[in-house]
């Protein structure tokens, strides 16, 4: 009787955490953007300057929503100036967000959007990171 509980107090905690398991390392489809130069860059300096910064802004929105997962320039000067990844159920809602980035509005940036799938883990957890 003593193995027998014993194996229970130890067999238990497996099978309790083996339950506790979620699906979060399914492959998730996620929006892969790519960010080049737009036609419009002949702003001078100072509202080029302000462009920018709602563009910065406009990052902080959308990864505080939960919507943008992964943000930033490409350190070369080639043809990509930076991406985006996002958390988004289609790409008509990908577009929707993009619309509000001034930089994009503008014409500094243009884009182009491709489908993207990753593991749910680490960074790309559904909703926002903590």
């Amino acid at each position: 009787m003593r193995k027998a509980i014993f194996l229970l107090l130890i067999c238990l905690p497996f099978g309790l955490a083996a339950q506790d398991k979620k699906p979060e390392n399914q492959i998730r489809q996620y929006f892969f953007v790519m960010l080049t130069a737009g036609k419009n860059r002949s702003q001078d300096s100072a509202t080029a300057a302000r462009i920018q910064e709602g563009h910065l802004a406009n990052i902080g929105r959308l990864y505080n929503e939960g919507k943008l997962k992964v943000a930033g320039p490409f350190g070369d000067n080639g043809a990509w100036i930076g991406l985006f990844i996002f958390d988004c159920a289609s790409k008509e809602e990908v577009e929707k967000l993009l619309q509000t980035d001034p930089a994009i509005k503008s014409g500094r940036l243009a884009y182009e959007i491709h489908p993207w799938y990753t593991a749910a883990i680490g960074s790309f957890k559904p909703g926002k990171a903590e």
